[in-house]
């Protein structure tokens, strides 16, 4: 029912910048994170970023903090990644994804087909 579509990826310099969007579409997402991953070839799928419903709590792998910025509109059901000062090793495909926190664990259950980001040196 959810549909999550990612978009905003390309090949940008080392140092350079991008947005990536995530639209959702079906039904809102209200009381939902929404949550950036990442997935380079011949690596594990890592999780980059989270944001709550609310936006006032946010979380970033150690790689990526005070780089990338996690932001949402929810009138427009639509989660932001602004990506800063891009290095090659940000190089891989993004995923957005929208979960509920189980058990004391998050639990992602819908995700986007993914964008391709490719920073050059």
């Amino acid at each position: 029912q959810v549909q999550l579509v990612e978009s905003g990826g390309g090949l940008v310099q080392a140092g350079g910048s991008l947005r990536l969007s995530c639209v959702a579409s079906g039904r809102t997402l209200s009381y939902y994170a929404m949550a950036w991953f990442r997935q380079a070839p011949g690596k594990e799928r890592e999780f980059v970023g989270r944001i709550t419903w609310t936006g006032g709590s946010t979380s970033y792998v150690d790689s990526v903090k005070g780089r990338f910025t996690i932001s949402r509109d929810n009138a427009k059901n639509t989660g932001y990644l602004q990506m800063n000062n891009l290095k090659p090793d940000d190089t891989a495909i993004y995923y957005c994804a929208a979960g509920r926190p189980v058990s004391s664990r998050w639990e992602y259950e819908y995700w986007g087909q993914g964008t391709q980001v490719t920073v050059s040196s």
